[in-house]
């Protein structure tokens, strides 16, 4: 099962002038694993899973790492392919292919549907690894869309007050429904007038 992000519309219109397979937001299972033991292949055939959609060096088979993954930077590596957005097919077919140091199981008590929000979902967890969270009182997300909405949620683990600015009233709607503080906003020059 594969989700469609906004991610996947951009590259339909030219986004990293990508052209191959889009797709990153999935879950599968694992029908083969190529050059592996008989029991790395045991542990992973037949096995749900999500990916990492960032593919660095040492999977791609380059011996000297670049300066981001000798830091433990993999997600950011200079060299990286991206599974369905930069040189790489990704999971609107269907096979795709990852290396199994980007592939995370699937407990079975999750649901497909659930496991495919696993991507979006590590992209918003992402900001509590990129900001200390715990050394402010609230946050602000500007945007409403599917992301911030993450985002939001995540944060709101972190502090006890984010608020959520967005131009679309059921968006903002299911924000409040997780406790999260809304503003809507026009997204022009007169939002900077009011209080």
């Amino acid at each position: 099962m594969a989700g469609i992000c906004n991610t996947d519309v951009e590259i339909l219109r030219g986004y990293h002038n990508f052209d191959g397979t889009p797709g990153h937001e999935f879950v599968g299972q694992v029908q083969d694993v190529a050059g592996a033991s008989a029991a790395l292949k045991k542990r992973w055939i037949g096995k749900r899973v999500a990916g990492e959609i960032n593919i660095a060096c040492r999977a791609l088979g380059f011996s000297a790492v670049c300066r981001f993954c000798r830091r433990g930077l993999r997600r950011h590596c200079e060299r990286r392919k991206v599974l369905g957005i930069v040189a790489h097919d990704g999971a609107f077919a269907e096979y795709l292919t990852l290396p199994l140091e980007n592939l995370h199981l699937i407990p079975d008590a999750i649901s497909d549907e659930a496991a495919v929000f696993v991507e979006p979902l590590a992209a918003a967890c992402e900001i509590l690894h990129q900001v200390n969270a715990k050394q402010f009182h609230e946050a602000a997300v500007l945007g409403d869309g599917k992301l911030a909405q993450l985002i939001a949620r995540v944060l709101r683990t972190a502090l006890p007050r984010v608020v959520l600015y967005g131009k679309h009233s059921q968006k903002l709607a299911l924000a409040r429904g997780a406790k999260i503080t809304t503003k809507r906003v026009r997204g022009d020059a007169g939002d900077l007038h009011t209080a």
